[in-house]
């Protein structure tokens, strides 16, 4: 049956509160699920499994595999479909919200441990954050997500999809567009493309993710248009002349936008808070 008439057989629908786009295109699962195990074997952590598109070329190729599935309705009825390998120990599913699980925690199993998912856009911005913060405790991560999203992902400074969600991501992790999914692939079709995104976390990490870290990118971001010396205006505390030292100490020019540095430009004046 289609993913229409497995969800009518069961009186079901696709719900908009939780971004649900299934995807229905094959060969596009199994890009998606080679590039999370390549070399097979290891452990999968799956965000939002839906009616299992993902889940089942994972299970052609991985050891172990732990979904996180929201939608209660969807549960039961994925249960029921992957009986035989839930028995065998290979898949476990979680009925909860992706962003209330302790991901480390279920990341047991050999590895390589991996994220994959095709991420809900409400809250693709939450779950890249709780990304990189387990980047050092994980092998790779592979997501689908807006094209849009995948545009500023892979974003190089200066241009114009260059910015905070960038800086954070670029800092944990090597990020590269694997393709490009088109709307038709997904049931619903969604008014956007999407794309599939490799991350690999960097070794050791390019910046580490500190409060000051934060400060110095959101504020340089939240005020694009303006140069470094207003973005950056009262940054730490610091008077105009405490900025104008640390800044040329950092070899960063104030008369620049945020949108140029790099991800260790921000690395640099973060390090000089103390």
């Amino acid at each position: 049956m289609s993913i229409a008439e497995r969800l009518r057989s069961r009186g079901l629908s696709p719900k908009k509160r939780f971004g649900q786009n299934f995807l229905v295109d094959v060969s596009a699962s199994r890009a998606i699920a080679e590039a999370a195990t390549t070399p097979p074997g290891g452990t999968v952590l799956e965000i939002g499994p839906g009616l299992g598109a993902l889940t089942r070329p994972l299970l052609e190729r991985a050891a172990k595999i732990v979904a996180i599935e929201r939608d209660r309705d969807l549960v039961p009825l994925l249960s029921g479909e992957l009986e035989a390998p839930i028995a065998e120990g290979r898949v476990s599913i979680l009925e909860a919200d992706a962003l209330a699980v302790d991901w480390a925690a279920e990341l047991v199993g050999p590895r390589p441990h991996v994220l994959a998912g095709n991420l809900p856009y409400q809250i693709t911005g939450a779950l890249l954050e709780r990304a990189t913060g387990l980047a050092d405790r994980i092998d790779r991560a592979v997501f689908m997500v807006q094209a849009e999203v995948a545009d500023r992902l892979v974003a190089p400074p200066g241009s114009k999809t260059y910015g905070a969600l960038t800086v954070f991501v670029q800092a944990a992790f090597d990020v590269k567009r694997l393709l490009t999914v088109r709307g038709g692939a997904f049931y619903p079709r969604p008014d956007v493309d999407s794309a599939v995104v490799v991350l690999a976390p960097h070794r050791p990490a390019r910046a580490v993710e500190t409060d000051a870290f934060r400060e110095a990118v959101r504020s340089a971001f939240g005020a694009r248009r303006k140069t470094l010396r207003n973005a950056w205006r009262g940054l730490y505390g610091w008077s105009k002349d405490d900025l104008e030292a640390r800044a040329r100490e950092a070899g960063i020019s104030l008369d620049v936008r945020g949108e140029t540095l790099a991800v260790e430009d921000f690395a640099r004046i973060a390090a000089m808070k103390g």
